[in-house]
């Protein structure tokens, strides 16, 4: 997967993006991250990107111009490869057949701008991205971007919270790093990714590691038990306990099974005696 963030602070992005597990994914070839400056599309004397804005107010605005030529420039290298590849793969024949909309050259690109005022981001739109071959990401600063050029690139309108920061960088570094946890090949262990908090709209299990006794509390007997039905079981449980201690909202949405709700009916009931 490709990722091409839009920004005024590029080494910031990158280098929030270049370790871990995200950096040792890059260096394998399971994800491209670029950074693209949005100055560098600034044709002035002091490569300046704002301006104030009509009507007056607070503040400075991103200009259109910086941010539509670096979303075209990117657009114009994913197309050029894309068109490559289709050159190797479909007949002579078939190449004359048109610009339709999911051609190279027709296809419209998923842009997402960072904003407070997009729906907010969840691991389902984490996996629906994830399904992406290349996503762009547009890091808003100042008092936002003219909304004109908004209008014209912008597929997606994405915030990470109901809270205000001071550019887009890190809602951006949020997403790729959500989302590239999804990308087959990131992960050592593919599997973990289905397991972890928000799938089937369960909060994760606990987890714990050795010794079997630290501080006086103890590993649950169930994991050091060897009976792997057993502790599925128990992980399911505490999956849901978990849930619906800490995020109930999310077990509304969650589909449990009739034994489950049987089992999960009668440990309120005890709990509440206790």
């Amino acid at each position: 997967m490709n990722f091409h963030i839009l920004t005024l602070f590029p080494e910031m992005v990158m280098n929030g993006l270049n370790t871990s597990i995200i950096g040792r994914a890059v260096n394998a070839g399971h994800l491209s991250i670029e950074a693209v400056n949005i100055r560098d599309y600034a044709f002035n004397k002091h490569q300046s990107v704002d301006d104030y804005p009509y009507g007056g107010g607070a503040g400075m605005l991103m200009q259109a111009e910086p941010v539509y030529l670096a979303h075209k420039a990117v657009a114009e290298t994913i197309q050029s490869r894309m068109c490559d590849r289709a050159q190797g793969e479909v007949p002579e024949e078939s190449q004359a057949a048109g610009e339709g909309e999911n051609s190279p050259a027709g296809r419209r690109l998923r842009t997402v701008y960072l904003s407070p005022q997009g729906q907010v981001f969840n691991q389902k739109m984490a996996e629906e991205l994830a399904q992406e071959e290349d996503l762009i990401l547009l890091c808003g600063h100042y008092e936002g971007i003219d909304e004109r050029v908004l209008e014209e690139i912008v597929t997606d309108y994405v915030s990470i919270g109901d809270y205000v920061l001071t550019g887009g960088e890190l809602p951006a570094m949020v997403m790729v790093d959500a989302i590239s946890r999804l990308v087959p090949g990131v992960l050592h262990n593919d599997v973990s990714a289905e397991f972890e908090s928000f799938q089937d709209n369960l909060l994760e299990y606990p987890q714990y590691s050795r010794p079997e006794e630290w501080h006086g509390k103890k590993v649950p007997p169930v994991l050091l038990s060897g009976h792997h039905a057993n502790i599925e079981k128990w992980r399911r449980e505490q999956s849901i306990i978990r849930t619906y201690e800490r995020r109930p909202d999310l077990l509304e949405k969650c589909e449990l099974t009739e034994k489950e709700k049987k089992w999960f009916r009668e440990w309120k009931e005890e709990k509440s005696q206790n």
